[in-house]
């Protein structure tokens, strides 16, 4: 059945929001009701008549003001008016998200009047009684958030639809027949919202990019790209400009360096990565302390200011990394090439060199450029071998040659005092209340095809943690130069918890008999690294750190420091991964210029580059939890038929959230399917109970579940209830 074009929508019967709206607009014309009713294109007796009613009622409660008779105008300044983000649920409701309020503002979907998830809007506020929740209507839409959207176009005779997956998007888009370009019926299409006329039900837009068919693996993982407005390629001239790049090692360039290629050096990472941007390099000194240089690739070198180049990089922001790809901030001629610090190689680095004694404390310290000489490339499981064994053998089996080889002793050595080093500074910033964080990451076997053939999950070691420690060391270390001098930086940020989701989470993990002291900010962090070690192993753990990680505040980059509460470190920054991340960048840069002796930079022109970097990082990781939760999708069709066990991981009025134990893949039970009893969702308790059995399904509660839907376009599983475990 064919879908008509729906442009037009009933008129109302209340026309104040509508009024307030309109004068809102000319706050310093006056309107009466003729001039009106022929704004709002209203012609008939009743509606003129509401019309003069509604002015009187406003007029009479003061929120427009009658300057002469029959001729009303906007009260000035009037303090009902807000301007605020619109957070869209997924039942087409919303709330303003304003500063203004403690709580958010309900919006109903009837005074949306076109504002969209996370648009910027003037609102006015009502109902603003005792005991009455305030309401809104949006006046304006001051801005959007996004114009361009991604979803499945419905192709009629003449005219079109696209419909997206998003829940919180509640309209699908009109799409001209001459706007549709080559898309055809049932094509993933990116679009572009043109015009919203005032009485269109839908925003009219064109076709930007068809993407290909829904469920196929490339469509979908340039349409999740697509939908956080993240590119796939670089443009032609921005790659013709890179491969022009002199990036040749030149004895003149070295001569303005310091030359560290004698000295000890070598890179641990990822077995699969390709971009090596940090290298260590280890000595000890004569007085018996160590030497010790965290090495970072000097992207600055090659992505000169003012350069096509630079300003692809910083549009990027950061590189993202999906579950079968990255798409990388820099061309690969850079990324992987000529800023990698591969091994057996001469590179160009930006170091932070520390002079450390036995108690780990930092004696001296020296920031510059430097050219290094990678004597070694190891993978976390060979430099974990070397930590467990204190040996030089590394089998074949976890040997990146596939072949067993021998280290040489120097590079044992230095890993394991690197590693002693490590743990001592890992234990004092936990001492001084930071927050341990080692969630458990979710990773795919892919075949050659792309198609998930198992799961397997990534844990943090010794190895990570000794890599971690000295990263995280340089980046505190080059924050605190800085900072100290009142100069202009780039800092990474991190505020205290929310304690409204602190007593949430305490509510929640009470279940399962642990607990949160609240008595001092140095007493709530260290009862939630209590709780992260407690719940190592766990059935809950994924959930209890999921959960824990969702009442922390949000890192990001500014050029306002307030310190990071989850490092418990006063200064902190990023300068250890240019190559996937443009604020590293932006250190590099601003710390050669003070070492040169220059003033302090603009701190509103870096403050813009900061909100910008933080938008990108989060598009970027939303991007990338789309990729895992597609790649489950997909992981889960081919076991249809297989029962699993799973925890409750969450639970609404609708339903219970269920992750499975084997492979951390999340979907929903809807209530209504759940068969062994009739339940309904007490909120005081977080739980479902049946009303004749009285029993609970509750966080935590072990449950036995099948594969009933997996919707790869909606990223969504739906799971069978089977029985309780």
């Amino acid at each position: 059945m064919s879908k008509k074009p729906r442009r037009f929508s009933k008129g109302v019967k209340d026309f104040s929001g509508k009024i307030l709206k309109l004068l809102s607009k000319e706050p310093n014309k006056p309107f009466n009701y003729k001039q009106i009713a022929s704004r709002l294109d209203v012609d008939d007796t009743k509606s003129r008549n509401e019309i003069i009613k509604d002015l009187k009622i406003l007029a009479s409660k003061k929120q427009i003001l009658e300057i002469e008779p029959g001729k009303y105008i906007v009260k000035a300044q009037s303090q009902d008016y807000y301007e605020g983000i619109i957070d869209m649920t997924a039942r087409k409701t919303a709330y303003l998200l304003c500063e203004d309020f403690e709580e958010d503002v309900f919006i109903p979907f009837a005074n949306l009047n076109h504002a969209l998830h996370g648009d910027k809007v003037k609102v006015y506020v009502y109902n603003r009684r005792k005991g009455k929740r305030p309401e809104a209507e949006v006046i304006e839409v001051l801005e959007r958030e996004r114009m361009e959207f991604v979803g499945v176009i419905d192709v009629q005779k003449n005219f079109a639809f696209v419909t997206t997956a998003n829940p919180k998007m509640y309209t699908d888009i009109f799409i001209p027949k001459e706007k549709m370009g080559e898309a055809k019926d049932g094509d993933v299409v990116l679009v572009k919202i043109e015009d919203w006329p005032k009485k269109a039900d839908s925003p009219f837009g064109s076709v930007e990019k068809v993407l290909g068919r829904p469920g196929e693996h490339d469509t979908e993982i340039h349409a999740i790209l697509a939908e956080y407005g993240l590119p796939y390629d670089f443009p032609v001239e921005v790659e013709a400009y890179a491969k022009k790049l002199d990036t040749s090692i030149q004895s003149e360039e070295i001569a303005k360096r310091r030359d560290m290629r004698n000295v000890l050096t070598f890179t641990i990472d990822p077995k699969d990565a390709k971009d090596f941007d940090d290298a260590l390099s280890f000595q000890v000194l004569e007085n018996g302390n160590y030497e010790i240089g965290v090495h970072i690739a000097d992207v600055s070198h090659y992505v000169q200011e003012g350069t096509i180049l630079d300003d692809e990089a910083f549009k990027r922001a950061t590189s993202v990394y999906l579950v079968d790809r990255v798409v990388p901030m820099l061309p690969e001629v850079l990324s992987n090439f000529a800023c990698s610090l591969r091994p057996h190689e001469e590179k160009y680095t930006f170091s932070a060199v520390f002079e450390i004694n036995a108690k780990a404390q930092v004696v001296n310290q020296w920031f510059g450029r430097t050219v290094i000489y990678s004597d070694q490339r190891f993978a976390y499981e060979e430099a974990q071998h070397i930590i467990e064994t204190k040996g030089n053998t590394i089998p074949a089996e976890i040997s990146l040659t596939e072949e067993t080889y021998f280290v040489p002793d120097a590079i044992v050595e230095a890993t394991l005092k690197l590693d002693e080093l490590a743990k001592i500074l890992r234990r004092n910033r936990m001492n001084n209340g930071a927050i341990s964080f080692d969630k458990v990451e979710v990773k795919f076997k892919l075949d050659e095809n792309d198609e998930p053939v198992g799961v397997y999950f990534k844990i943090a070691k010794d190895a990570n943690h000794l890599i971690e420690e000295f990263m995280l060391l340089a980046n505190r270390k080059v924050a605190e130069f800085i900072g100290k001098q009142k100069k202009t930086f780039v800092y990474r940020i991190h505020d205290e918890p929310d304690e409204n989701k602190l007593m949430n989470l305490q509510g929640v993990i009470s279940k399962f008999g642990y607990s949160l002291n609240f008595k001092s900010k140095d007493t709530i962090s260290k009862s939630l690294n209590t709780l992260l070690e407690n719940v190592v192993g766990k059935k809950e753990q994924n959930m209890v750190d999921t959960l824990a990680i969702r009442t922390m505040s949000k890192a990001k980059y500014s050029t306002e420091n307030i310190g990071h509460y989850g490092l418990a470190f006063d200064y902190y920054s990023h300068f250890t991964s240019p190559i996937r991340r443009y604020p590293d960048v932006m250190v590099h840069r601003l710390l050669q210029q003070y070492l040169d002796g220059a003033k302090s930079a603009d701190e509103e022109a870096y403050e813009e580059k900061c909100v910008h970097s933080s938008n990108m990082e989060n598009s970027a990781s939303n991007a990338e939890r789309d990729s895992i939760k597609y790649m489950q999708v997909k992981y889960m069709q081919d076991h249809k038929d297989q029962e699993f066990l799973g925890v409750i991981s969450g639970v609404t009025e609708w339903g219970i959230y269920v992750e499975i134990v084997e492979n951390k893949c999340e979907g929903m039970i809807r209530i209504r399917e759940i068969k062994e009893d009739y339940y309904t969702f007490d909120e005081k308790q977080y739980a479902l109970v049946g009303q004749v059995t009285k029993d609970l399904l509750q966080l935590g509660d072990e449950v036995w579940v099948k594969v009933k839907n997996a919707d790869l376009v909606k990223k969504q599983l739906d799971y069978h209830f089977i029985r309780r475990n």
